[in-house]
């Protein structure tokens, strides 16, 4: 039988920040994964509820854990969020460059049922250049939050306090909404250039992009 703690990891299927998080993960604890996409079927409706780990870790993971499922864990629920902590819930990256933030980041944090939310753990800053787009911030971002993730993990297997001590970082706000995601995509014909141009910078991401709306119907504008 292993004398290594146990971990239930849940993370973004075909992603290579997701593999090199799991696979140094798996040097240090007995893992069970589950990877997955938009839309695939949640670990938790399928499988049997008897479940117990020591650990739980999300890494751009598309699963909201429950609570019920939280409760099982003996020591820890972590979820590392690829934005500040003024950025939380979805659309991070997209609010930040809309708002012409000067810095961006992720944040490690303990799970609670509510997304974004939990006590925070560590946090990892890096500037917002001029010309910034939405896919060159979300690389780095990537980058950025697997370098964290290394170093978190890297202070639990050597018997830090990480987890349990206050860096002093609170939330920002309340969670960002699909529905305000949904909103920040619209460009309405009321509104001026440079608000269209600060929705056009935010949205536009390879073959995605806003949506003009002309009285009450949307047409999207893709590969701007």
């Amino acid at each position: 039988m292993s004398d290594k703690k146990t971990v239930l990891f849940l993370g973004k299927k075909d992603d290579w920040h997701t593999e090199r998080a799991l696979r140094f993960l798996r040097m240090h604890f007995d893992v069970t994964e589950y990877l997955g996409d938009w839309g695939d079927y949640k670990p938790w409706d399928r499988y049997a509820m008897s479940w117990e780990f020591d650990y739980i870790i999300s890494y751009l993971s598309r699963w909201v854990v429950p609570a019920h499922i939280l409760k099982k864990t003996r020591e820890a629920n972590i979820n590392f969020h690829p934005a500040p902590p003024e950025y939380p819930g979805i659309g991070c990256v997209n609010f930040a460059l809309y708002d012409n933030a000067s810095e961006y980041g992720v944040t490690c944090h303990h799970m609670e049922p509510d997304v974004d939310t939990g006590k925070i753990i560590a946090v990892e800053e890096t500037p917002i250049f001029k010309n910034e787009t939405v896919e060159t911030l979300l690389d780095r971002t990537y980058d950025i939050q697997l370098s964290l993730f290394y170093w978190v993990i890297g202070e639990i297997v050597n018997g830090g306090d990480v987890l349990w001590r206050d860096i002093g970082s609170r939330w920002g706000r309340k969670p960002y909404t699909r529905n305000e995601f949904d909103a920040l995509g619209i460009i309405k014909m009321s509104m001026s250039i440079g608000e269209a141009r600060r929705r056009i910078r935010a949205v536009t991401y390879k073959q995605w992009g806003p949506r003009i709306e002309i009285d009450g119907v949307p047409f999207r504008l893709e590969g701007l």
